[in-house]
């Protein structure tokens, strides 16, 4: 029978009935009668992802700008009039809010292993202050005096990590303790929860088991926030369910390190009373990332737009002449989440290639066209899939769209295939740079679940650089 908390009887653990949600604080109830007449614009916000911290932000940004000014210069500001300091104040602190916004610093904070915020806020307000200066060498006018972007890098970095260590505070206020079920042998169970007694204020144990299946069962039962895993077996039994319907439920999901896990090379570990663990993510990427490389894509082919241009007409040309009418093919994918669309391909293969249905091309496929067969390898009959790229469908990097059937079956042989819908498809990917047309599918599942975990535009610039390499020198 699995050990629970409920079956110990020291004082400061929990019955077995199920433990009611934290009540309403005093800060719960002044927050809610100022929120509950605009509770539906608010949601509205919110689910866009709207932030008071935005708010806070630019207020602070902005006031220090001209506090920085009016301590410099009293009242009485030099060289131009007031309006052009408040012009170019305004636009800095777009800038600023813009960087803040991709650097993640408006996502919401897990309950457990709250990660430092002045490494992060320092690094977002030198590249804030480095694009000040940016805009001032090609505007031929500076924003601010040029001695005021030192003192606001100082001072900006000072009042926005104080204003993120006060709302970490009031949020933890209102919320409450973090509720904390632990699943993983009794022994295990015993010394993580007397590390937390003895070391955490600010998280509760209310549950415990050694049966994975009971998981779900126990967080509805106790309201749990988190969940924190004590072995490497849980895990295997746990993904891609119920992990993921805990994720999309705003449970947190963490794995103790041991030993063992820490020879995989880590990164990111946080700690829980002295317990060293990692964040378990089954959403690839949070939504300041999406937008991230979203603006990424559209920049990258508006800078190389005549390129692209050019070498779209020569390959049409090229592919009108030799594999005749209807150079262009078009075939139903799946996206992110799961959205169907059409892509659209120079047509490699001879007409009617698939007469028995979908079938997965091969190395030496005999279904190609000869002389498109060097289009095919250096994949530069994708490259019209640029505008399914344009329309927000796909994007430059990412995993290959596979069609519906066969995402199905791979799907049912393969765990966790559907994990590559979480970000939209790519004209190129990791997969494409290091494996074959041939390669089995659940190697490049190995691919595109890396690409996913260690996303960053270094990262898709990288791709997008070696995908140049893998054209010239035909690697298909």
């Amino acid at each position: 029978m699995p050990h629970e908390i409920s079956e110990l009887t020291s004082a400061n653990v929990f019955d077995i009935q199920p433990t009611e949600a934290p009540e309403d604080d005093v800060v719960n109830r002044a927050i809610g009668g100022i929120a509950r007449p605009f509770k539906r614009q608010l949601t509205w916000l919110w689910t866009r992802g709207f932030r008071f911290l935005f708010v806070i932000d630019a207020v602070m940004l902005y006031g220090l700008m001209v506090a920085i000014n009016t301590l410099r210069f009293g009242t009485e500001w030099p060289t131009y009039p007031r309006s052009h300091y408040l012009i170019g104040f305004g636009i800095a602190s777009v800038i600023h809010l813009t960087v803040n916004y991709f650097a993640g610093l408006y996502e919401r904070e897990p309950r457990l292993g709250y990660q430092p915020w002045l490494p992060r806020i320092a690094t977002a307000m030198g590249i804030g202050i480095a694009l000040d200066g940016l805009i001032a060498v090609l505007a031929g006018r500076y924003l601010m005096p040029r001695l005021n972007l030192g003192i606001l890098l100082a001072t900006g970095v000072a009042a926005i990590t104080s204003a993120r260590h006060l709302s970490r505070r009031l949020a933890n206020l209102r919320r409450g303790p973090a509720r904390l079920v632990l699943i993983g042998k009794e022994v295990d169970r015993r010394v993580a929860r007397e590390h937390i007694e003895q070391h955490e204020t600010t998280v509760v144990v209310v549950a415990e088991s050694d049966d994975i299946q009971r998981l779900l069962e126990l967080v509805e039962l106790h309201h749990a926030s988190d969940v924190l895993l004590l072995e490497l077996s849980a895990f295997t039994q746990a993904f891609p369910e119920p992990l993921t319907a805990l994720d999309n439920a705003g449970t947190g999901v963490h794995q103790r390190v041991s030993a063992a896990e820490s020879l995989l090379g880590l990164r990111a570990v946080r700690q829980l009373g002295g317990i060293p663990f990692i964040r378990l993510r089954t959403h690839a990427l949070a939504p300041h990332q999406l937008r991230l490389k979203r603006a990424f894509d559209l920049i990258t082919i508006l800078a190389f737009s005549p390129i692209i241009v050019a070498a779209l007409a020569v390959l049409a040309l090229y592919a009108r002449t030799v594999a005749g009418r209807h150079i262009l093919f078009q075939q139903e994918r799946l996206g992110r989440g799961g959205h169907r669309f059409s892509i659209v391909k120079f047509r490699t293969m001879f007409h009617n290639a698939e007469p028995n249905g979908p079938q997965l091309s091969t190395a030496h496929d005999v279904r190609v066209i000869p002389a498109m067969r060097w289009m095919r390898a250096t994949r530069l009959d994708e490259l019209p899939q640029v505008w399914s790229v344009l329309r927000g469908h796909m994007s430059l990097v990412g995993p290959r769209p596979e069609r519906p059937d066969l995402v199905h079956t791979f799907s049912q042989e393969v765990e966790g295939y559907q994990r590559r819908l979480q970000v939209p498809p790519g004209i190129t990917g990791l997969a494409q740079i290091r494996g074959r047309y041939g390669t089995n599918p659940v190697h490049k599942l190995g691919y595109d679940l890396q690409y996913l975990v260690e996303w960053s535009i270094v990262l898709d610039i990288q791709i997008l650089m070696k995908t140049v390499w893998v054209v010239v020198s035909r690697r298909g």
